[in-house]
């Protein structure tokens, strides 16, 4: 079915936005030694700020995807942008830590709930080139933020003017998204096989539904698995690269550099070919490439051929986000798919704070070595949970 292509101001929105969702991500790494050291507070507190986003990010995350028909993808856009800058605003403000804390679950609320909105939006709005550029934009935004709150402290500014900077960028968008409600109405529902006609506004009894859907929580763990390994190979490839391959620190850092860049040229390149090839042919090769990247990453080998299967690994996994969200319609129905993405993203939250800590366990208590077979077994997991949740077919709306 073909989609007819979307605005050229929406889609400019949605990039910005995801700019957005990444660049709180890449201030609070340059900024919290500045922090801590004016609040007086020890490294380890961080832990504390970081926990109240992610509650944050995920209880928004699961509420999104069953309030966006009522609300409407426009209005509630605007408003977790809106609740994103007072948030960002309270960082930049705050007299302590206790406050940053109250803030950083704000943050998470709103984050977590343009994240789900965008998202259900963009599976039916956009098409498999244009869904993959916008999560390639998150990255760009992940970037962007050190080098915000670099440029403040280097000019001998405090941390808190990055923040402020970011809140009012982010109080911007939250204006264009607001002047642009009606814009955002004009789309189509997620696309639905073929014969199966659009559904009443969704209630109790349809939320139920939606839960009762084995593939609804197939494709969450699926996308918890797919964020447990790319969170797991760019935070524990450095110690692999260095205690486990001999590689030096400046060497190993600028392969993990290099992972994440993969990670960002592999879905703008990898956008296009879905949108020639289809998303399903570039999924089953990016699951598989998965596989193959772990492999190499779990050989015996010397460290250029783990380097070779970060890379892989990095580089095939670009697509698998975006393309499993624009597919969700296609597993699940189209009457269950915004509920079903905003599930989806909070297990994407979960599984990338989760699995990852559980693996970091692992090695600190065995062998660095096990980060490899790790990587095998979830990559193997990942292809079982895609391959079982395309099995069933997606149900018709009563």
């Amino acid at each position: 079915m073909s989609t007819a292509p979307p605005r050229a101001s929406l889609l400019l929105l949605a990039y910005l936005a995801f700019v957005s969702l990444g660049l709180p991500d890449g201030l609070i790494g340059v900024g919290w030694p500045s922090i801590r050291a004016d609040f007086g507070v020890p490294t380890e507190a961080v832990g504390l700020v970081l926990t109240a986003g992610t509650a944050g990010y995920l209880t928004s995350s699961v509420l999104a995807g069953f309030t966006l028909a009522r609300l409407g993808v426009g209005w509630l856009l605007a408003g977790s942008t809106l609740l994103a800058s007072l948030a960002l605003t309270g960082y930049a403000s705050t007299p302590g830590l206790t406050l940053m804390v109250g803030c950083a679950l704000v943050l998470g609320l709103g984050s977590g709930a343009i994240d789900s909105g965008l998202n259900a939006y963009a599976a039916g709005a956009f098409g498999p080139r244009h869904m993959n550029w916008m999560h390639a934009f998150f990255g760009l935004g992940v970037a962007l933020g050190p080098l915000i709150m670099t440029g403040a402290l280097s000019a001998g500014l405090s941390w808190r003017w990055g923040y402020g900077l970011v809140a009012g960028a982010q109080f911007a968008l939250a204006a264009a998204f607001a002047l642009t409600v009606r814009a955002w109405r004009d789309r189509a529902p997620a696309r639905e096989p073929a014969g199966e006609a659009a559904v009443a506004p969704p209630t109790v009894t349809r939320v139920r539904e939606t839960l009762r859907l084995p593939a609804v929580w197939l494709g969450a763990s699926a996308f918890a698995v797919y964020v447990a390994i790319e969170v797991a190979a760019g935070l524990w490839a450095f110690l692999l690269l260095t205690e486990g391959r001999g590689l030096g620190a400046a060497v190993a850092g600028v392969c993990v550099s290099g992972y994440w860049g993969s990670l960002f040229v592999g879905r703008v390149v990898q956008g296009v070919v879905a949108e020639r090839l289809g998303a399903a042919v570039v999924l089953r090769g990016s699951l598989a490439g998965m596989a193959v990247g772990a492999v190499l990453i779990a050989l015996p080998a010397p460290a250029w051929v783990a380097v070779a299967g970060l890379f892989v690994v990095g580089f095939a996994a670009a697509p698998v986000f975006p393309l499993l969200t624009l597919t969700t319609a296609e597993r699940v129905g189209a009457a269950h798919a915004d509920r079903t993405i905003g599930l989806q993203i909070a297990a994407a939250g979960l599984g990338g704070a989760l699995v990852p800590a559980g693996i970091g366990v692992l090695l600190g208590n065995t062998s660095v070595e096990l980060l490899g077979p790790a990587l095998v077994i979830l990559a193997l997991g990942l292809i079982a949970l895609h391959a079982a949740g395309t099995r069933r077919p997606a149900p018709t709306p009563r």
